[in-house]
């Protein structure tokens, strides 16, 4: 089974987005009524998926994607707490109707209701409701709710603590995934996401979060920003820091997944990483999604990438099975109970 662990709801049907923008139009003008979610019918939602995420999981060759709302459209910055509520909870019932409509293709993530300045404590009902009553299999974390200026404390830091007890409690991990930029100076998909998943990395090795929670889980998406390039500098700034080695501090806790769009990309992240530490994903119909014109294939289409990859059987069915289920334990359980 070949399992995509990174996926977005990216084509949502218009309807979604219109209540949206009635959302963030009525944040400048509180006169006008206060919008509802968008009545989305069956039929809208299939068409929407199988025309895009279904037929590309299928011509690739993969058999089922973690599916999780379109992460640039969190919109953590936008608004207020209730704003990002509201929203949160319209964006993960639709993704929990996709899951009931496809369930052998699709199981659920969640976006958090995070916002700026406000306690992640806030964020629990939401993922609760997601967990157990939704069934879905983990979440989606930002350490940047600001949208790129990086008001938060470090991802070490007590206050995220509530969230980490919940996680452990419910045994989930979170991608950590940022938003839109709010930051004219970070082109959102090109450097706000990598600049994330590198300043996370950097601040897990900082901190000593792991020792508090030992089987806390995370995984840092985009091939795990600039981190493998640059494997070198981070066991020395580990060493500098009187930490024991990245695989005992950090890498118990870390995967990376294969969003990474080329080849010689994904060479450099199996050559560095372990292959215990990496996750099968595409996050198909992304940020990427064009055709690149040096081999005739989608950017996004890693599994080729993989494939290409001289992986004995055990490496391979890590890669694209075994490790998603061992770092989604209720994934794991919802494939043993089919």
């Amino acid at each position: 089974m070949i399992i995509d662990c990174h996926g977005h709801y990216t084509t949502t049907p218009p309807a979604h987005q219109e209540f949206r923008d009635a959302q963030i139009a009525r944040l400048t003008d509180p006169a006008l009524s206060e919008p509802s979610p968008a009545d989305i019918t069956d039929d809208e939602i299939i068409e929407s998926i199988e025309q895009n995420q279904l037929r590309l999981l299928r011509e690739r060759g993969a058999d089922m994607t973690i599916f999780s709302p379109r992460a640039s459209g969190m919109g953590h910055h936008i608004g207020t707490d209730e704003t990002s509520r509201t929203w949160a909870r319209a964006c993960n019932d639709l993704i929990h109707r996709v899951v009931t409509l496809f369930p052998e293709h699709f199981i659920g993530v969640g976006m958090l209701p995070q916002s700026p300045g406000v306690p992640i404590a806030n964020s629990l009902a939401e993922l609760e409701r997601c967990v157990l009553e939704l069934g879905f299999v983990g979440c989606n974390l930002n350490p940047d709710p600001s949208g790129g200026h990086w008001t938060s404390a470090p991802l070490t830091d007590e206050s995220w603590y509530p969230l980490y007890e919940k996680m452990v409690e419910l045994d989930i991990p979170a991608m950590i995934h940022v938003s839109a930029s709010d930051n004219v100076n970070f082109h959102a998909t090109g450097a706000h996401y990598m600049n994330a998943d590198t300043t996370a990395f950097m601040q897990l090795i900082q901190g000593d979060l792991f020792a508090a929670f030992p089987t806390l889980r995370f995984v840092i998406p985009h091939g795990g920003g600039a981190v493998p390039y640059h494997w070198g500098r981070y066991r020395g700034l580990a060493e500098g820091l009187g930490h024991p080695s990245l695989t005992e501090h950090v890498m118990q806790n870390v995967f990376f997944d294969t969003c990474v769009y080329h080849q010689p990309g994904i060479d450099l992240l199996f050559d560095v990483i372990d292959t215990g530490n990496i996750l099968f994903a595409s996050e198909m119909v992304g940020a990427v999604p064009g055709i690149d014109p040096e081999t005739g294939f989608y950017y996004d289409d890693t599994k080729r990438y993989v494939d290409n990859l001289d992986l004995s059987e055990q490496d391979r069915y890590k890669v694209f099975e075994g490790n998603v289920r061992r770092v989604y334990p209720r994934l794991d359980a919802a494939l043993e109970g089919r």
